[in-house]
């Protein structure tokens, strides 16, 4: 697959993802500065990239985009969420996201903290209710999901990082930590994917799911360290060099920007071959390469 054909791929799917969204939202009833706190950042551009692992690998096995989407949106939510949450002043202190002011400078902490919640509840809701599917497979799904962002995920890999600071973690730890802050939930978008298109979790095709998504979710975070600390501010919309001015464990600790670099591509290598036999699979072949070479 092109790079042209990428692109249009990753606008494609997450335009999809961006209308569902909105419809929801059109139909909230507004309370205070909440609805508003959640929209500024929930439509504030990015990537959509875990919507659209959700939305590709539904199509590798042949599900139904529609089953797909209520579990694209929610992932999108909840990342929007974890955003939102990093920024504010007693986790990584950013002012800056997507260059935008982050939503605690825009709507006060406060707001910033609930708009998180909120958009928290209303991933589950929108997960557990996915009428596309069955209600066994939206169960299920909802599991997984919370799992992937709680202690045994996001949240435990983010207090993995929050007491790493200010001391050396070993390289196993480091890793440990990214398998769960990043990786659990990289790994949930594409599980729902194939969960949408009927895959059970026993199936030995889902353990090539699992594969892939752990080593892109892996070289994700290590494209992302070696950004912090060379990356284009302008570029990547947010302040570079906060992970050294808050003592944060890379993998930059470790490794020479060039040894990082080749990481990433090992990794990226694994994710291809653990789905490069299924014939739809060019697109997520494509993005996993795209998403170690990145430069925002």
């Amino acid at each position: 697959m092109t790079e042209e054909a990428l692109q249009l791929l990753l606008h494609r799917d997450a335009t999809v993802v961006e209308h569902a969204l909105q419809k929801f939202y059109e139909e909230q009833e507004p309370i205070g500065q909440l609805l508003a706190a959640e929209q500024y950042s929930l439509f504030a551009g990015g990537k959509r990239i875990r919507p659209v692992l959700v939305m590709e690998f539904c199509k590798l096995f042949g599900g139904r985009e529609e089953a797909a989407i209520p579990f694209a949106c929610a992932v999108e939510m909840l990342h929007t969420c974890s955003l939102i949450h990093d920024d504010l002043p007693c986790m990584d202190d950013d002012d800056l996201r997507r260059g935008k002011p982050t939503n605690h400078k825009v709507f006060g902490e406060a707001v910033a903290v609930l708009a998180g919640d909120s958009l928290l509840a209303g991933a589950f809701e929108m997960t557990a209710t996915n009428t596309e599917v069955t209600p066994e497979i939206a169960a299920i799904a909802t599991a997984y999901l919370a799992n992937s962002v709680g202690r045994a995920g996001m949240v435990g890999g983010q207090i993995m990082d929050i007491e790493g600071e200010h001391r050396r973690l070993s390289l196993d730890e480091l890793i440990k930590l990214h398998s769960l802050k990043t990786g659990a939930f990289i790994c949930a978008s594409c599980v729902l994917g194939a969960l949408a298109a009927g895959v059970s979790l026993q199936d030995p095709a889902m353990q090539k799911v699992v594969t892939y998504a752990e080593n892109i979710g892996l070289a994700f975070q290590i494209v992302d360290d070696l950004l912090d600390a060379i990356g284009d501010e302008a570029t990547l919309g947010k302040r570079v060099g906060v992970d050294t001015a808050h003592e944060k464990n890379t993998f930059l600790c470790f490794y020479s920007v060039e040894e990082a670099k080749r990481y990433a591509d090992r990794l990226t290598e694994e994710a291809i071959c653990a789905i490069s036999d299924y014939p739809d699979s060019e697109a997520l072949i494509a993005l996993a390469s795209w998403l170690a070479g990145r430069n925002h």
